[in-house]
């Protein structure tokens, strides 16, 4: 009995706020959003979250030997 409240005390005292981009300390994420000099939109969303949901995929991935496809980088049509 002891060990179940103890599990269950801390399973909600170590966690995060989930939101749409990762895990956080805040629910609501400060995100920039701007144009760029080529007219691009970018929104930068990650900079307060303690683990975003790509970086949980990249791990599992990494752990469980699964390759990646090769994917262009910047902004390609």
């Amino acid at each position: 009995m002891i060990k179940k409240t103890i599990l269950i005390i801390s399973i909600l005292f170590f966690t995060g706020c989930v939101n749409k981009h990762g895990i956080s300390l805040k629910y609501y994420s400060d995100c920039e959003e701007y144009y760029d000099m080529q007219g691009y939109y970018h929104k930068d969303c990650g900079k307060d979250d303690i683990m975003t949901y790509k970086e949980m995929k990249a791990k599992t991935d990494a752990l469980l030997g699964r390759t990646k496809p090769i994917q262009p980088k910047g902004n390609v049509w």
